[in-house]
């Protein structure tokens, strides 16, 4: 009976031995399953940080160099073997390099404040948070109706110092009409993006960084391209309204969800910014 679970053992005896020795130890058995639960769900948290961005795709590549290493070992093609071996050996400094956006990303969602979701505050704010959905909604809507360009980003768990650092601090509650000025042209605040945190108008004027993969439209304009690099860097939902159409869109994971009516918009942003709330707390609500 073992004391604690060796991974080893698995090349000095068979599976079946390595079966039998966690059966026979209930403890190194119930380490062996929280084990692989917690690295499942790691690699399931970490496949939907980078769903629909290119490291999915350069996931898939590193995981067939990880086969086609198991197998050369296998076959005993000693030269392939030793090629993918050094290759993997410097993998995590590669990964590092090529994951970078989509790691800070992870981190910082890891990283941000989760308690209230615990302690249900977000019923307290749900409401208030609707309430400024209403009315950047409103200011969408005639801001399209003008034809008047208008870049707004919404705060979520990733914060937007940096972002809100490169424009002019207002910290003004949400009004449709304060919104409609900040965008009209030939005014200081117009050329930028609108940064909404915290329930608040936080900033204006702010630059965002520009979205440059290829298979991006190229009809798409600097506004565009800003709402899709924004939200491909972090969890922000942003507003986009065409001063060449008026058409209204709205950007989300680095997709662009072009030509939104008022009710959509006003849908998506509730699905979106609004804390979810379980089931059972509605019903006892109503």
């Amino acid at each position: 009976m073992l004391n604690t679970l060796e991974i080893p053992s698995l090349k000095e005896g068979s599976i079946t031995d390595f079966i039998k020795n966690l059966i026979n130890s209930p403890y190194d058995l119930i380490t062996f399953i929280i084990d692989i639960t917690i690295v499942v769900f790691l690699v399931v948290k970490f496949i939907q940080v980078v769903k629909g961005t290119r490291a999915l795709q350069l996931l898939k590549g590193i995981l067939l160099l990880i086969i086609a290493t198991i197998l050369s070992s296998f076959l005993n093609f000693r030269i392939l073997n030793f090629i993918l071996t050094s290759f993997m050996t410097y993998g995590v400094i590669l990964l590092i390099v090529m994951f970078q956006p989509e790691l800070r990303r992870a981190l910082e969602q890891l990283g941000s404040n989760k308690i209230n979701k615990f302690f249900g505050i977000e019923h307290d704010i749900a409401a208030k948070i609707k309430e400024n959905i209403y009315k950047v909604t409103i200011a969408a809507t005639e801001l399209s109706n003008t034809k008047t360009g208008a870049l707004i980003v919404f705060e979520r768990d990733i914060k937007l110092k940096d972002i809100i650092d490169t424009g002019v601090v207002i910290g003004a509650d949400i009004s449709p009409q304060l919104l409609v000025n900040i965008f009209q042209p030939n005014t200081p605040l117009h050329d930028g993006a609108v940064i909404i945190s915290e329930n608040k108008v936080m900033a204006a004027a702010c630059m965002l960084p520009l979205a440059s993969d290829k298979n991006i439209s190229k009809s798409l304009g600097t506004r565009h391209r800003s709402a899709i690099g924004i939200s491909k860097e972090s969890d922000s939902i942003v507003v986009v309204v065409s001063e060449e159409t008026g058409k209204i869109s709205v950007a989300k994971n680095g997709t662009l969800i072009a030509d939104v009516k008022e009710e959509a918009l006003k849908q998506i942003l509730i699905k979106s910014l609004v804390p979810k709330f379980d089931d059972k707390k509605k019903k006892r609500q109503k």
